[in-house]
């Protein structure tokens, strides 16, 4: 494919939409609340504010600068700055990320679809929400029906094209996801004894620090900014070379950053308002949420609009997923978009079919004792994700340089980049030692140490 032909952002609002609704997803929403209540509140949000800006953003700026200087999807990035070399892996590595990302990821998004029929039909009314969520994904017919129909909202925005589709669609996607969750935060904030929840977020009990929660923090910050599965190199490929990256990076951060905390606001003071465990794990969504609405005042129209949000960050998500392997076959395998999207999200959609069967029919089918949906969760988070990131920094910090990254980065030295040492510093030193602590402590080599 010319690049002369190659379609890209044309807005700078359309950058920063797209890219921050690749970052915001169910990990700002679903994970970071759970993450943050199960190790300390306001000390881990402390923690990982700084991890966010001393380490994620400058490996986000890493991923945007291949990107950009590439203008072609994750593998062609790798093959046209290092020809003939090894360092394609990475590409391959951030393809295969994301394909088994998406796998899993859309079971969990179909999920969300589910919960909004039910809190439009006001099922959770008297009924045990835990049982009501394990009978839900034990059956087989529905989750697969609701992963299937997200996964055609998925492909239908990815067929529409980067700028009819992509950026389009983030454009009006992320600015709902905001109103509706500050709405959220505003409701929450109203009821009688949220202020705990607030105090539990924002006023840090330095006591509970331990090694343990500094290592959740850095790897939450990774894990929200979407660092390692070559969807940020991909978008990073379609931004225009008058956009400043180290502004674009830190304003996408900034937006990633916000949404979580705004889901700590949302979410924090009604669980301490209604007497409920800040420290419910992953089931707070699920299991937790349904509960507390059914206790607030005005809590069936807070159930729909939270569920609502939900879907529309997983949406995000997910289209920027489906698009590093779209932009995959397209460009590298010169296929239409049509037929790249058709065949992407039909490969992708039939491995989630397992995955999504691992709570069914598949639940004693395991592999090192892991589910399916486990197997793939845990290779994509634990290995999949840190070990791209490290190479990503790797390559930047060794292989592609000093000067190149600082053409790219500051336009040809159009634009000023004053903190350009620190982050080369960072790059090339400081995020490989981290990433191998957050990749270190994925695989449970640091256990001996949490107390």
């Amino acid at each position: 494919m010319d690049i002369k032909e190659r379609a890209g952002f044309t807005s700078k609002f359309g950058v920063i939409a797209a890219a921050a609704g690749s970052a915001v997803g169910l990990g700002n929403i679903w994970r970071f609340p759970y993450v943050a209540g199960e190790n300390g509140g306001g000390a881990f949000l402390l923690i990982y504010l700084l991890f966010i800006l001393a380490i994620g953003v400058p490996v986000m700026l890493s991923e945007f600068t291949i990107g950009r200087k590439a203008q072609r999807n994750t593998l062609g990035a790798f093959r046209k700055l290092a020809p003939r070399s090894g360092w394609s892996i990475i590409g391959v590595m951030g393809i295969i990320a994301a394909f088994v990302i998406l796998a899993f990821y859309s079971t969990i998004a179909g999920w969300t679809l589910e919960y909004i029929v039910k809190a439009v039909s006001n099922s959770f009314q008297g009924k045990n929400t835990d049982i009501l969520f394990e009978n839900f994904k034990s059956q087989t017919f529905f989750p697969l029906l609701w992963q299937f129909i997200f996964m055609i909202l998925t492909a239908t925005i990815v067929f529409m094209g980067v700028q009819k589709g992509i950026e389009r669609y983030t454009k009006i996607l992320m600015p709902l996801l905001l109103l509706l969750i500050i709405a959220m935060c505003i409701r929450s904030l109203t009821l009688e004894g949220s202020m705990e929840g607030v105090k539990f977020l924002f006023n840090p009990d330095f006591s509970k620090i331990t090694f343990n929660v500094i290592l959740e923090a850095l790897g939450q910050a990774a894990f929200s900014l979407s660092i390692g599965m070559g969807a940020l190199i991909t978008y990073g490929s379609y931004i225009q070379k008058d956009n400043h990256l180290p502004n674009t990076a830190i304003q996408v951060a900034t937006a990633d950053t916000v949404i979580a905390v705004l889901a700590g606001v949302m979410i924090f003071p009604a669980v301490f308002a209604l007497g409920m465990d800040p420290q419910s794990g992953p089931g707070l969504v699920f299991e937790v949420l349904p509960k507390l609405f059914m206790q607030m005042p005005m809590g069936y129209l807070f159930s729909i609009l939270f569920f609502v949000l939900l879907a529309v960050a997983a949406l995000t998500s997910t289209v920027s997923l489906l698009e590093v392997v779209v932009a995959y076959f397209s460009e590298e395998l010169n296929m239409s978009r049509t037929k790249a999207t058709i065949i992407s999200t039909s490969m992708i959609w039939f491995f989630g079919i397992f995955a999504t069967l691992s709570f069914s029919s598949l639940k004693d089918f395991t592999l090192f004792d892991l589910t399916i949906f486990d197997s793939l969760d845990y290779v994509s988070a634990n290995i999949l994700l840190p070990l791209g990131a490290l190479l990503i920094v790797i390559f930047l910090g060794w292989k592609f340089g000093k000067r190149q990254t600082y053409l790219e980065t500051t336009n040809e030295q159009s634009i000023p980049f004053k903190l350009f040492r620190v982050f080369f510093f960072i790059v090339k030193f400081i995020a490989p030692i981290a990433i191998v602590f957050i990749f270190l402590n994925s695989l449970g080599l640091f256990r001996f140490l949490q107390s």
